[in-house]
């Protein structure tokens, strides 16, 4: 018996020694050089690794500057100052990327939409949505029960009197995170200099959307006959912008319901909330 397990013992240490001869020799031929100006280029950084610059984390995207395979203002959560550093030491132009923010796509606060139901749990919308839809009575918008606040690393979203998140558009930097938790997917990453917004996510039409929701999109298509052709379209009930860069104001002055928005800065400034108001009041359009 013993000379069984001395066997077993002097085998498996024969092995060891085999595999870490083998991993040995391919560490020495086929490890991969790093770059010694890697780990000064990710502590140049913020260190977010929120993902904004659409790499994995700062050290992905470290990399992707050394290969020259993107540029130090893709970084959208440096500052100027640290940009420049960062192009600075690699000898770059630091170039430039469009602003891009979150915008929601949805108006229905609680002053528009009642309640269908009193939900009673976790206070989040991923665990409201799954219960039953949330409890409101348009079960396409926002619950309000803020869990892209939450999730903003940056403090750039803030719940508002109407139980709607409002994106300080200067200090979002598209890292998505309100994006992905958003259960109904109200967020959408749009780019600052594309003012034209709708403001809703019911796929219902008519009175059908009316009645849930009193700044809901209705689907009359008055948008898209006012805007120059092709600017937008009509899918599944809700208008498209298919050429941001051919869209105008006027795409919103006979909406009836106020669901597509000039949006210039803020989304829900108070001007802008007042103008709704009136307009659901009033029933008439702008």
């Amino acid at each position: 018996m013993a000379e069984t397990i001395l066997d077993a013992a002097l085998l498996m240490t024969g092995l060891g020694l085999v595999f870490a001869g083998i991993l040995a020799t391919a560490y020495k031929f086929l490890r991969v050089e790093e770059d010694p100006r890697l780990d000064i280029v990710e502590d140049l950084l913020p260190g977010a690794n929120c993902g904004a610059c659409g790499e994995p984390g700062c050290r992905a995207f470290s990399e992707k500057l050394l290969a020259e395979e993107t540029i130090p203002a893709k970084c959208t959560v440096s500052s100027p100052e640290g940009i420049e550093a960062v192009a600075d030491f690699l000898g770059v132009s630091a170039g430039s990327v469009e602003k891009v923010v979150a915008r929601l796509h949805c108006a229905g606060g609680k002053g528009f939409v009642n309640d269908m139901a009193s939900y009673i749990g976790i206070s989040n919308c991923r665990a409201a949505h799954f219960v039953n839809g949330g409890g409101r009575d348009c079960t396409y918008g926002c619950l309000g029960l803020s869990d892209c606040e939450e999730a903003c690393t940056f403090g750039a979203i803030e719940m508002n009197s109407e139980g709607l998140p409002v994106v300080d558009v200067d200090l979002c930097t598209a890292c998505s995170d309100c994006v992905t938790v958003c259960p109904v997917d109200l967020f959408k990453l749009q780019p600052l200099a594309e003012p034209l917004l709708v403001q809703c996510n019911s796929p219902l039409t008519g009175e059908a959307a009316r009645d849930l929701c009193k700044v809901a999109c209705d689907g009359c298509s008055r948008c898209v006959m006012d805007s120059p052709e092709g600017a937008l379209e009509m899918k599944n009930g809700l208008p498209q912008i298919t050429h941001p860069q051919q869209t105008q104001a006027n795409a919103t002055y006979r909406c009836p319901t106020g669901a597509i928005q000039w949006v210039t800065k803020n989304q829900f400034s108070e001007s802008e909330k007042d103008a709704m108001e009136n307009l659901c009041l009033t029933g008439t359009s702008k």
